[in-house]
């Protein structure tokens, strides 16, 4: 499969967000507010989606991988701005749907966590597709030891990634588990050492690059849907994902090259 490469734009001071691609297909975004311990400030999260929005028009990225320092993932949402204007910057409607258009984003994401993912943090971890830890990370819901809920997903999320009891003691104790336990749970598919965190999930991204693109959105969209629907209809709209990527130039390029034993060449089509 060919990717063409663009350049990213130099980055500013400014920039909470900063992109590169590493290899053909593969968009790192990394979160840039050190001073901050990478909070989740509005303008940052907003500056996420500006990146990811391009992302989806960019026939060159096939797979982001999204990433914080190798001290921390994130410490989570702004909580001088909560402190500061109170539901309102909760209910701030900029945010929300910043949020809303992460998870709606189609393209896999990869989240490459080292270091602590706190509250907020670790919400945006679970909107990724794959989480590879390491060894230093930690995952927690600490909103409430400073007297709110988790209010970015995880009361949905976090259940259905490992289990309800463990939910409800992150949640309701605001216990912090470790990337070893998180990879009991099933919250997280890899641990590997820190220096190592990056460049796996890269790799892994690399490997998705090479796969059909189009074939890829869908079983994401399949995947997604499995949390959402009843079995039985859920196995319906499998099966409407298979008669989609069926009607692609990719499906039978790949069936072709696989009878004619030579690698296919995706085009996204």
């Amino acid at each position: 499969m060919t990717h063409s490469v663009s350049a990213v734009p130099a980055a500013t001071p400014t920039d909470m967000v900063l992109a590169h691609r590493p290899i053909a297909g593969v968009l790192v975004l990394t979160l840039n507010r050190p001073e901050k311990a990478n909070s989740l400030s509005t303008e940052l999260v907003v500056q996420l989606c500006m990146h990811m929005r391009a992302a989806v028009d960019d026939g060159g990225i096939a797979c982001v991988v999204l990433t914080g320092s190798e001290r921390i993932f994130s410490a989570g949402a702004d909580i001088s701005g909560m402190a500061t204007r109170g539901v309102e910057w909760y209910l701030d409607p900029e945010r929300l749907e910043r949020w809303i258009e992460i998870q709606n984003f189609p393209k896999p994401v990869i989240a490459a966590v080292n270091g602590p993912a706190i509250g907020g943090g670790c919400e945006l971890a679970l909107l990724c597709d794959i989480i590879i830890a390491g060894q230093t990370a930690s995952f927690s819901q600490g909103e409430i030891t400073v007297g709110v809920i988790p209010g970015d997903g995880a009361t949905q999320r976090l259940p259905r990634q490992v289990g309800k009891s463990l939910a409800m003691q992150m949640i309701l104790a605001g216990d912090r588990i470790s990337a070893q336990r998180a990879l009991q749970a099933g919250l997280v598919s890899e641990v590997v050492p820190v220096a190592q965190t990056v460049a796996r999930s890269v790799e892994i991204a690399a490997l998705i690059a090479t796969r059909p693109p189009l074939s890829v959105q869908q079983a994401k969209r399949a995947v997604l849907a499995s949390y959402q629907l009843p079995l039985d209809e859920g196995l319906l709209f499998e099966r409407q994902r298979v008669v989609d990527v069926f009607k692609t130039e990719d499906r039978l390029e790949g069936m072709r090259a696989f009878l004619e034993k030579r690698p296919p060449n995706y085009r996204g089509k």
